[in-house]
């Protein structure tokens, strides 16, 4: 389990990911809702993703920045960049990460973009495999950020040095 992220003490700023209108068939006929997907971040190494369901786009809206807010990760960084090669999945969504130097750039499409971005990490690219549903995608790219870890975790992990490990 991570440890909690205290959300009162960051500057977060929210953009939503994917606005859908979702049917379900019930007795009485069909009941429309308005499902959202928000991406919140502080472009400073912490990123949430949330969904919300309503009856009105406002009310979900709320509900998947509480989502987002209660779902932040911290993004470990090598500079401006990632510290490795990532493939984050989730349902039939591929994102594979890739680190890049210094100016590049985020070089990634649609909802793998904006997550990177509120993350806070200016030097990556990212291609999208498999299904380009703009939630899946989104989660898969959380995925791969949370997978992430830097030659310093591993170290501690092992129970070895930074040296050690490198060789």
């Amino acid at each position: 389990m991570q440890n909690r992220i205290d959300v009162s003490k960051l500057d977060l700023k929210e953009s939503i990911v994917n606005i859908r209108r979702v049917t379900k068939v019930v007795k009485g006929g069909k009941n429309s809702r308005f499902s959202v997907t928000v991406v919140v971040g502080d472009n400073d190494g912490h990123v949430g993703l949330g969904l919300g369901k309503s009856v009105e786009i406002p009310e979900a809206v709320r509900k998947a920045t509480e989502d987002a807010k209660k779902n932040l990760i911290t993004v470990p960084m090598k500079g401006t960049t990632i510290p490795h090669r990532i493939e984050g999945t989730f349902g039939a969504g591929r994102v594979l990460l890739m680190p890049a130097v210094q100016g590049t750039g985020v070089i990634a499409g649609g909802a793998a973009r904006t997550v990177l971005e509120y993350a806070g990490i200016k030097d990556v690219r990212a291609k999208i495999l498999g299904s380009n549903n703009p939630g899946n995608v989104a989660y898969a790219t959380i995925e791969g950020l949370r997978s992430l870890k830097t030659l310093e975790s591993v170290a501690q992990a092992r129970g070895l040095s930074r040296e050690e490990i490198l060789g």
